[in-house]
């Protein structure tokens, strides 16, 4: 870690070099002036700010100002609506400043990240969506993919994982437009593939999302998915500001298992037994032992779930950053620190911790240097060290043995102060805490970037080279303490036997698990030149970027991408992008394509003939159209190669009968293959409404991706059954919709908010088996299928609800799924009538793990100091299923559970669920309708609250403004699974070996000097 060290200290001198000259004190006076607009009316709610300094004062109605500086002083004043202005103290005695508005989505907010560059939305004519992380809730996440979840239209994410330090999430950016390959959208952060959900959120200054080919195209073979572009914050000439912010706060699972009792679980067991035609395990005295608790050794009654598992669990937050700079340098830096624990109760003791937890230290310095009037140079150190600690067994080991062991299966501590346990049951959840030790992962990253740009006005004006090149490193440690433990089982005659062997603690060898290297290199030329009323901006790169990482070969992308962009009277926009990307993914040869799209934009609101529509403040036609790759078709890299694998079977060779591996030709190779080519259509309008006080933005889309990865259709006698084609052909259309209003009453300012995006997808080709039946082909159908235990699930029985009696049995189609079909049983539709319900009765649906619809709307009021925000995140037209958690357990369970006790019985006839069953259960757990259910909801995502100390009460103690403020996240859920205790975007979670949903309460405090 050399070389990081060394870096970091090399940016501190910078940072200290640059940012610390000392100036000769001016001589102090007082600035006096008023500030006009271009009709010469007093401008209210200025903020006139002194250069690297912290103080500042805002105008009120008339206007006027008297700011106390001196002679070196450079004054900026700013407001949202109009251009900022800086000017030399000096400059302003007893004047007026004249502030000019600026065109509408074209202010210093309105800034929009596209490729090595940065536009006005106004002249955007792409379709791209963006938010300011200072319009998103302080809240104390380990991850910030989840606080989008509804934010933005066009943007799903479905939250993937919760515990400490890993609650990821997946991004769908529109709709699914192919069946096999990866779908997720390319992360970038300034520009550079990197992962931003570790980010502490004080780094981020925007985040936009990039959707139809015109924003895309310059990615080339990587675009088809969309592009996530987060960009950080930098230095402005301005004051100096330093913000600290303090938060805690308590993480709460949402949901989790609620075990059976002993008595409860006997008595489901036995009626299993039963219903598989045997006797009962437990009699009645074990039954009345375990009602009355009178022997807790021979009778245990156990709820692990209560016993390991918190209420809740504390997590804290820290973050300081300083920002500010002059025209020479500018400058942003941030240190964080965050803590998150987890639930596991008694994982403490005087050697260790085994406790899940969290750390994540994130450090960041951004530098902009004006080396002179024709050198620019940009210098960015981020990184952060994350500490990941859960116990040695694993935490999916550790939920499974507390959710799933029976309560009955061995008391926790035996008579004797041993560990209890069974030949059945060996893992004791309070040994695994305590004497099984722990992991610790320590994850070390360093994010380096450098960014020179050279103005050439000597050969041309406008016309600048520009060379950027990133260097990144992670690195895992991992380490932590080794132990085993033994467990005894004690039978009724008090004969104990031991399970396992106990090991003394010792430390875990630290391993280093990788270093992941990537690197980025950029160069090319900018033009940007107005003439006229006619601006052009024309942007050529080339790009070369490799990943390594040890036991790997090295993955190098190329890139040739190219911008030219016009407008005419900042009122007609076109830009011409194209790429020409390659991949290593395929064949020598076939390894380059062309990427080109265009876009056009007009505000129609600028035209005269629109001049009398009073409640029209501005409008905005655009559309765009072009072709974007996708190099990801296959979990494969070198899918065009045979596979080979070596293991399995041996031979035998020579004297001494050496057993060699044989080698198998896993996968036929594809010298064909190419990437997928996705068309994408995109038209819309943005409209601002009624003193901009309403905003409408709207978008239609239309994608159509060809040369999809299928499998061949091959003879039997070629004796090989997999190889990939590029033939497969997918679509989806759509549209979208944000609208914004914000609107001051007096001292009550509202905002809404509300964005709503429908999409669907359809298989337009595809390779299926020959012969199969229409009923059971996935042409024609939605892409999508419903997630079952991590596999993809198409095809389903169509169930028609439960049997009551052997007479309705012997009435219908005979299900060949079981031993035999009893009273209890679900029951199938005969899909191809032959009187049969067996594999044949299987047909293609529509249901989908991905939802049709998915919205989001939230409001924001201020009243004096006073400011309260909400935001409801939701889907429609998604499908989950349960059968993994009814019929959760084994064979030593029984496969009991919580939900048994709605199992079918004769005196339950109306019961939710199948008779419970042991032996003979096949014919209810096959894959049916039966076990689907509406994963639609509707969740209040972010609540805030907020009070503002008067800025008069902090004047005297220097600090510019301070505020106190509570918050939740995942506070509640309104969802149509009416019949399961279960969260609909994750309903696994809290179950089965997965770590609860998580809702997050918390409280705060930020400073400003």
């Amino acid at each position: 870690m050399n070389s990081t060290y060394k870096i970091i200290i090399f940016t501190c001198l910078m940072f200290w070099a640059f940012t610390g000259q000392a100036q000769v004190p001016g001589a102090a006076f007082n600035a006096i002036g008023i500030i006009v607009d271009n009709a010469n009316k007093p401008i209210e709610g200025v903020s006139i700010l002194i250069q690297e300094k912290t103080s500042g004062i805002v105008t009120g109605a008339d206007g006027k100002f008297i700011v106390p500086c001196t002679t070196n002083d450079i004054l900026i004043f700013k407001k949202s609506g109009y251009n900022t202005i800086q000017k030399p103290a000096t400059d302003i005695v007893n004047s007026n400043v004249i502030m000019i508005a600026s065109l509408i989505d074209a202010g210093d907010d309105d800034n929009v990240f596209i490729p090595f560059g940065v536009r006005k939305k106004r002249a955007v004519s792409a379709s791209v969506s963006t938010i300011k992380v200072a319009d998103l809730p302080q809240l104390p996440l380990s991850t910030l993919n989840n606080v989008l979840s509804g934010r933005l239209p066009g943007l799903y994410i479905k939250q993937t994982g919760t515990r400490p330090g890993t609650d990821d999430a997946t991004f769908l950016i529109r709709g699914r437009s192919s069946y096999n390959s990866n779908q997720e959208p390319l992360v970038l952060v300034d520009g550079v593939e990197r992962d931003f959900v570790n980010m502490d959120i004080n780094e981020i200054e925007g985040i936009s999302v990039l959707k139809d080919a015109a924003s895309l195209s310059w990615y080339g073979m990587t675009g088809a998915n969309g592009v996530v572009y987060v960009s950080t914050k930098r230095g402005s000439p301005s004051a100096t500001k330093i913000s600290v912010d303090v938060q805690g706060g308590i993480q709460m699972p949402q949901n989790k298992t609620k075990p059976l009792n002993s008595y409860n679980y006997a008595l489901l067991y036995n009626q299993a037994l039963q219903n598989d035609g045997n006797a009962p395990r437990y009699d009645q005295t074990t039954l009345d032992g375990y009602q009355s608790g009178s022997d807790p050794y021979k009778y245990p009654n156990n709820n692990f779930v209560d016993q390991f598992m918190k209420t809740a669990a504390p997590v804290q937050r820290y973050v300081v950053t300083v920002s500010g700079g002059n025209a020479f340098a500018r400058y942003f830096t941030l240190l964080s620190f965050y803590n998150q624990d987890g639930l596991y109760k008694g994982a403490e003791n005087t050697k260790y911790n085994s406790n899940t937890n969290y750390k994540r230290y994130n450090f960041r310095t951004n530098l902009d240097l004006h080396i002179n009037k024709n050198l620019d140079v940009l210098l960015d150190v981020g990184g952060r060290v994350e500490n990941l600690r859960y116990p040695n067994s694993g935490n999916g080991t550790f939920l499974s043995t507390i959710y799933n062991t029976p309560s009955n299966a061995f008391p926790l501590l035996n008579a004797d102060g041993t560990y209890g346990g069974s030949s059945l049951f060996r893992s004791n959840p309070l040994a695994m805490l305590n004497e099984d030790g722990n992991y610790t992962d320590l994850y070390r990253t360093l994010l380096a970037t450098m960014n020179v740009k050279q103005k050439l006005d000597f050969i041309t004006k406008g016309l600048s080279a520009n060379v950027f090149y990133t260097y990144d490193m992670t690195g895992l440690y991992q380490s932590g303490f080794t132990q085993a433990y033994e467990v005894y089982e004690f039978s009724n005659t008090g004969t104990a036997t031991r399970f396992g062997n106990k090991a003394p603690l010792n430390y875990r060898s630290t391993t280093f698990s990788g270093n992941l290297r990537n690197n980025e290199f950029w160069a090319g030329l900018d033009y940007d030149r107005s003439f006229g009323k006619h601006d052009f901006k024309v942007s050529s790169r080339m790009q070369r970027a490799v990943s390594a990482q040890p036991n790997r070969l090295d993955n190098t992308r190329i890139n040739y991408a190219s911008r030219i962009s016009y407008s005419y009277m900042q009122r007609y926009f076109a830009d011409v992008v194209a790429s020409y990307s390659g991949s290593q993914n395929f064949a020598p040869g076939k390894r380059f394509g062309w990427f080109p799209a265009v876009s056009a934009g007009w505000i129609i609101s600028d035209e005269s003939f629109l001049k009398s529509a009073k409640f029209l403040d501005y409008l905005k036609l655009r559309g765009s159209f072009g072709l974007v790759g996708n190099d990801g078709i296959s979990a494969r890299r070198y899918a065009y190669r045979n596979y080979f694998s070596r293991g399995g079977s041996q031979y035998t060779f020579g004297t001494g009968y050496t057993a060699v591996s044989n080698t198998t030709e896993v996968e036929l190779g594809n010298a064909d293959l190419t990437w997928e080519k996705a068309t994408k259509v995109s038209v819309g309008f943005d409209t601002r409404l009624f003193k901009q006080s309403l905003s409408v933005s709207f978008d239609y889309f239309y994608e159509k991706r060809k040369d999809l990865l299928t499998t061949a259709i091959l003879p039997n006698i070629l004796g090989q059954s997999t190889v990939s084609v590029n033939d497969g052909i997918a679509q989806y259309k759509g549209y979208e919709a944000a609208v914004n209003y914000n609107k001051s009453f007096g001292k009550v300012n509202v905002q809404l908010n509300a964005n709503f995006t429908s999409s669907k997808s359809k298989i337009l080709a595809i390779n299926e088996e020959a012969g199969l039946p229409a009923y059971q082909k996935q042409l024609g159908h939605s892409i999508g299928s419903v997630i079952q235990g991590g596999s993809f699930l198409r095809n389903f029985l169509t169930a028609e609800g439960i049997f009551q009696t052997q007479a309705e049995i012997d009435a219908a189609p005979k299900q060949k799924l079981s031993g035999t079909v009893k009273p209890g049983d679900i029951r199938y539709k005969d899909i191809n009538q032959d009187g049969v319900i067996d594999n044949l009765d299987f047909s293609t649906t529509d249901y989908s793990d991905v939802p049709t619809s998915y919205f989001g709307f939230g409001a924001s009021v201020s009243y004096s100091n006073f400011d309260l925000s909400m935001q409801f995140q939701g889907i429609d037209g998604r499908t989950i299923q349960i059968n993994d958690l009814v019929n959760s357990g084994s064979a030593s369970t029984g496969y009991i559970n919580q939900f048994s006790t709605d199992a079918w019985t004769a005196s339950n006839p109306s019961a939710l669920y199948p008779r419970s069953a042991i032996a003979d259960r096949a014919n209810n757990t096959v894959n049916s309708t039966f076990w689907l259910r509406s994963g639609d909801y509707l969740r209040l995502k972010t609540a805030e609250i907020g009070y503002t100390v008067p800025a008069t009460a902090l004047k005297k103690f220097h600090i510019k403004s301070t505020r106190f403020y509570v918050s939740g996240f995942n506070l509640l859920t309104f969802s149509k699974v009416k019949d399961l205790p279960v969260d609909p975007e994750i309903p696994t979670s809290g179950y089965g070996s997965n770590y609860p949903y998580i809702k997050t309460f918390s409280a705060g405090l930020t400073v400003n000097f």
